[in-house]
């Protein structure tokens, strides 16, 4: 899989398509997503073109690979959802559901999310 510098992440970052933020910094942004799964439902993105977990990992500085879990935390924090409980999703490839080619979690919570997998 390629970076495509088309795809929504970019274009969120380059501002032509607006987005809820909620968090930021110079190299994470974070914002609601705009068909949640549940009641808090927020991606954090690198600014880098990374495509998936992978190439973050590889690429990617130790800082920012640092910021963008330190990032992950705080707004966890920040929305309480570390009092009840959360869900911290990647997906990775076809098989993974990877929708957009850009590395990204899925911070989900405020309510119970039941399983994993749909049977």
């Amino acid at each position: 899989m390629s970076y495509d510098p088309s795809n929504i992440f970019a274009r969120i970052l380059r501002g032509e398509i607006p987005c809820t933020k909620v968090f930021e910094t110079n190299s994470v942004l974070a914002f609601k997503d705009i068909s949640p799964k549940a009641p808090v439902h927020i991606l954090v993105i690198p600014k880098g073109e990374y495509c998936n977990f992978h190439e973050f990992h590889e690429k990617a500085s130790p800082t920012e690979i640092h910021e963008f879990y330190k990032a992950t935390q705080e707004i966890i924090q920040d929305l309480e959802l570390d009092q009840d409980g959360y869900r911290l999703i990647s997906n990775y490839g076809h098989n993974g559901g990877q929708e957009v080619p850009h590395y990204h979690v899925h911070i989900l919570g405020g309510t119970q999310m039941g399983p994993l997998v749909a049977s």
